[in-house]
């Protein structure tokens, strides 16, 4: 199916829907939520999407997991997408959490074909094994460090949602401390126990999202590196390196 509502085939009596969609640049999908999980693949452009639990950047040949009933938010810039909507009982993946997922060359095929899917497909013919198929090679797919997550306490939320905006790796913890008029312990104490990461792991994961998002639009790697705060290119390349897998080089080229 390509550019159909989901709200015109939700109600299909089938495990597996499958959509293909393209979207403007910079098109916003307000906060929204699915009864069916979903699994949204950047086919082009990036994506990035926001639920309670934190923000993802999401690059092309990656997809985000996102379990049924999470309420979420996605701005696509450039984006042409496959969708996957999958009903409760039949999801390939545990948690309640979403997900950034990598997105190999069999996972792409297999993507690429289910636009040609209708809503009401033969279960047991090559439509419904290939949708089959595509769930057990979501249930295994590996999860990507594309992700920042957000503390419940609001004073801190605000903190994280402004480095999101404007990240820095020079930002320090020990300011933020002092802003919430805690000692640099207890801040961190309690930054770890509301988002699961360091201060400073958290920080890298805020501006490795951003370095994503302009790597994608073609910037160059010195001017991106100097923005963040890094004192060098080659330092801001390592860190990317050692969290990606990948040079920045990569990313920016596409590959």
């Amino acid at each position: 199916m390509r550019n159909t509502p989901l709200s015109q085939v939700d109600a299909t009596p089938r495990p597996v829907l499958a959509i293909a969609t393209d979207y403007p640049p910079d098109t916003l999908l307000p906060r929204h939520v699915h009864r069916r999980a979903q699994f949204l693949y950047a086919m082009s452009g990036l994506m990035e999407v926001q639920t309670d639990d934190g923000a993802w950047v999401i690059p092309p040949y990656s997809g985000v997991w996102i379990p049924p009933g999470k309420p979420h938010q996605v701005r696509m810039r450039g984006v042409s997408t496959r969708s996957l909507y999958i009903e409760p009982e039949a999801v390939p993946r545990t948690g309640d959490a979403c997900e950034a997922l990598q997105v190999g060359p069999l996972l792409h095929q297999l993507l690429l074909a289910s636009a040609e899917v209708p809503a009401l497909y033969a279960p047991a013919g090559r439509d419904g094994l290939l949708l089959g198929l595509i769930l057990h090679e979501l249930g295994s797919a590996r999860r990507l460090p594309l992700f920042a997550p957000m503390p419940a306490e609001p004073a801190l939320a605000r903190l994280c949602q402004a480095l999101l905006v404007k990240p820095a790796i020079t930002v320090r913890a020990e300011e933020w401390a002092r802003s919430m008029n805690m000692s640099p312990r207890t801040f961190s104490r309690r930054f770890r126990e509301q988002t699961g990461l360091s201060f400073g792991q958290w920080r890298q994961q805020a501006c490795l999202m951003a370095a994503v998002t302009r790597l994608a639009a073609g910037e160059a790697v010195t001017a991106i590196a100097l923005d963040l705060g890094y004192d060098s290119s080659s330092a801001f390349a390592s860190a990317y390196r050692r969290v990606m897998g990948q040079p920045p080089s990569a990313a920016r080229r596409g590959t």
